[in-house]
């Protein structure tokens, strides 16, 4: 939001926020957690593609693989939630 005022001379300047001077919502930390829990997702996807049994019902389709998935989409919600430092 940025706010006019009128200077001595009576012209309109521009003030910024705080907020508006902010160029990213996340910080580098943010960032890179986040390409870890995209990659934690990836690899559980691609574990699932590794079972061996018919239909994927073996210990990698229905076991490890979700599992993996799930703590990747835990890691990105921690990642959005976690304040910028």
């Amino acid at each position: 939001m940025k706010e006019t005022k009128k200077n001595s001379e009576g012209t309109a300047s521009v003030e910024s926020n705080a907020a508006d001077q902010q160029a990213l919502p996340f910080g580098k930390s943010n960032y890179t957690v986040m390409l870890a829990g995209l990659a934690m997702i990836i690899a559980g996807y691609f574990i699932m593609t590794l079972d061996k049994e018919e239909f994927g019902f073996g210990f990698l389709g229905i076991t490890l693989g979700p599992v993996i998935t799930f703590l990747g989409f835990v890691v990105e919600f921690y990642a959005i939630l976690k304040k910028k430092s």
